[in-house]
């Protein structure tokens, strides 16, 4: 069955991914921390994510500037211990974001194989 051109354009634009949150560190970052409730560390996010202290840095900087965590830093002793959270804001944003990402993969899952196309050779 053949979809009409209308219900087609602009099927596969993907318009709900937001590009701060698809962006492949600040994905692994929202990950670990929406299975971290109660938040992580700045070392712990580090190797968890595999990320240099700069690039973390970076990425949790626009995170927080979108609203999707908080970073709160405390003393302990004579090191400063960062503790960064989803902010109930993220945690939401984040899992419609992750409910979108669902109903992509489930549609080209489900899509139908296409078939090659067949060249034609001018004869």
């Amino acid at each position: 069955m053949k979809v009409p051109p209308d219900e087609e354009s602009g099927r596969f634009a993907f318009e709900g991914l937001d590009r701060v949150l698809h962006e492949k560190a600040r994905l692994g970052i929202l990950t670990s921390l929406l299975s971290h409730r109660r938040g992580m560390s700045f070392n712990e996010l580090r190797d968890l994510c595999t990320l240099t202290d700069g690039n973390l840095s970076r990425h949790l900087t626009t995170l927080q500037e979108a609203g999707l965590i908080s970073i709160d830093k405390t003393l302990s002793g004579r090191r400063t211990l960062t503790l960064v959270e989803l902010t109930p804001e993220g945690q939401e944003k984040f899992l419609g974001y992750l409910s979108l990402l669902e109903g992509i993969v489930s549609g080209a899952l489900s899509a139908p194989v296409a078939t090659p196309r067949v060249e034609l050779k001018p004869v």
